[in-house]
Formats: C-alpha cells, structure tokens, sequence
C-alpha cells in the first residue's frame, strides 16, 4: 500500500468518463488499498480513482464509521434532497453548500468481482454520489447554483495550490493502469 498524490482541479483527468473495470486482479485490489491508504491520509469522506490518475469506475469511502469501496458503481436516488456543506480533495479548502439526494442505493461490485449493494443517506449518500459523479468527470461545483459556483471558482482562482493539478511523477506503480491520458 501506498499513499499517492491527489490531482488538484484543473488535471484533466478529473473531467474524463473513466473506463469500466474489466479485469478484477491483483493490480486492482492494489489500486483500492491506494485509494482508501490515500483518502485516510487525506483525511477525507471518500476518494475517486481518477483523483489518482487512474481513469477506472472504482472509489472508496469512509462514512458512518464504516470503510469500503465500490466498482462500476449504479446509483439509484431517492426524490428527496438536502442540502450541505461539501468539499472535496481535489479542491483543498473549498466548501460550499451542494444539493444531493437524501438517500441512495449504489450497485456494483467488490474488488473480487463480486456483486454488492451499499445504501446510505445524509453523508454517506453525498459521499457516494460525489465520488460516483468523479467517476463521469463531474465535480462537486458542477452542482451548484450559478452564484455559488462563481464564488467556489474564485476562491479557486485565490488558492495556493492552483497549477499544481498535474504533477510530473506517475502516480501508479499498476503497470496495466498506467499514467492518466
């Protein structure tokens, strides 16, 4: 296991459909012992393979005390919403209040290949939405109003880390993951 660098906003691979898994093996049980050592580390609520270079359907979470994490995720969402305080690690210091669903049922499966169902609501349900919107390269401020979206771009604009989104080092040791494209 290894802690690897989170890709900041503005790395393109945080804007790309990832690929569906296809092969469940040891470079993808790798690749979710990264991600959960990295999003502990972080800390954070959960953490997306693309926040790691890596263009693949897989995420983590840590929520309701409980760890796990999701491939080829399928939400089902409930009609009712709320509203809430979200951030996200590929935008160090930002918040802003982001509407989700209050509930959800996300469908996929396990680093084995096997089937599974997590359902969560309030955090737990934002958590994985987030990081299933990740996955189809929609962010945290692609769901908010107009006046909060501009007001999280220019806190963006302001934040120290801004251009340091790609870093010049491979990001994965996967050889069949690669570098981000």
């Amino acid at each position: 296991m290894a802690i690897q660098p989170i890709r900041l906003f503005g790395d393109p691979v945080l804007r790309q459909r990832a690929e569906e898994v296809t092969t469940f093996d040891k470079e993808l049980r790798q690749l979710v012992k990264d991600l959960e050592e990295t999003m502990l580390a972080a800390p954070g609520g959960g953490l997306a393979a693309p926040q790691l270079g890596v263009s693949l359907r897989v995420f983590t979470y840590h929520a309701d005390d409980e760890i796990g994490h999701l491939v080829n995720p399928v939400l089902d969402l409930s009609d009712e919403c709320q509203e809430g305080d979200e951030g996200c690690l590929s935008f160090p210091g930002i918040v802003a209040d982001t509407r989700r669903s209050l509930h959800v049922v996300a469908r996929g499966f396990d680093m084995h290949g096997e089937p599974i169902t997590i359902s969560g609501s309030e955090y737990k349900a934002r958590a994985i939405q987030h990081e299933t919107d990740h996955l189809d390269g929609v962010l945290f401020i692609d769901r908010l109003d107009k006046a909060q979206r501009k007001l999280a771009l220019k806190a963006v604009r302001e934040a120290e880390w801004l251009g340091q989104g790609v870093p010049q080092v491979k990001v994965s040791p996967h050889a069949t993951f690669g570098q981000a494209r």
